[in-house]
């Protein structure tokens, strides 16, 4: 059966309630007071001395906090102190430190663990790069996820999404490959490599390990991916 417009992953990936497993960790945000999927959440912890710190990857010891609202809410949660109230009562104590910049703190820290699975992909040979070599394999059905930085050309983008679709069979269903919250210039840096604009994945399991990263940067930032029956359409871009 054929994956819906912009769904480029199999059903472990998409983020519908029928996919989900039932034993799908779940975390409560401290904020909004919702329950919500953990790869959505962003974890906080408290250093030894009482900073607030965020924990991308979740491996800090002891006790932690979820936030699962956008960085605009985050942000303003902070400077009106319900922030800190909320962390107070999370870590049972009020002798924190809240950075006034801890909501550019977390978006650092959700976008580096992003580009370091990128970055990951391509030491194993999962991630595919170059316009060209992009285009042969998306052609001839190698591709499972196809993305685009955030500047990249609307002309670029189509050419190579009309590739995917021709490779997957889909031609005239509008799926379309995802565009990133980062422009060419950061996936160069963080990826060693001159003018990386279009990026490709070669299989499913690749896909989903980035996937992972990416939605919980997204819905940080305000922008969820859509739902695998939704209409398809682009991530948003960001400033």
């Amino acid at each position: 059966m054929r994956t819906p417009p912009n769904e480029s992953l199999s059903s472990d990936i998409a983020d519908t309630p029928q996919a989900r497993k039932a034993s799908e960790p779940e975390r409560r945000c401290i904020l909004s007071g919702e329950t919500a999927p953990r790869e959505t959440l962003v974890r906080l912890v408290a250093s030894p001395a009482g900073l607030i710190l965020p924990d991308a990857q979740e491996k800090a010891p002891g006790r932690g906090a979820w936030i699962g609202v956008s960085r605009d809410e985050f942000a303003a949660a902070l400077a009106a102190g319900k922030l800190k109230g909320a962390l107070a009562r999370a870590f049972k104590t009020g002798d924190l430190e809240v950075s006034g910049n801890l909501p550019e703190m977390v978006e650092n820290a959700l976008t580096r663990v992003l580009l370091d699975r990128l970055g990951l992909e391509m030491r194993v040979g999962s991630l595919i790069l170059g316009t060209q070599r992009i285009a042969e394999q998306a052609r001839g059905g190698a591709v499972a996820l196809l993305l685009h930085a955030r500047d990249a050309s609307e002309d670029g983008r189509k050419k190579l999404d009309q590739a995917w679709r021709v490779g997957r069979d889909a031609e005239g269903s509008g799926e379309r490959g995802l565009e990133l919250p980062l422009d060419r210039n950061a996936l160069s840096v963080a990826l060693g490599r001159d003018n990386v604009v279009h990026l490709a994945l070669a299989d499913e399991a690749a896909a989903a390990r980035v996937m992972k990263p990416l939605k919980r940067l997204m819905h940080y930032l305000g922008h969820d991916l859509p739902a695998a029956d939704g209409p398809p359409r682009r991530a948003p871009m960001t400033n």
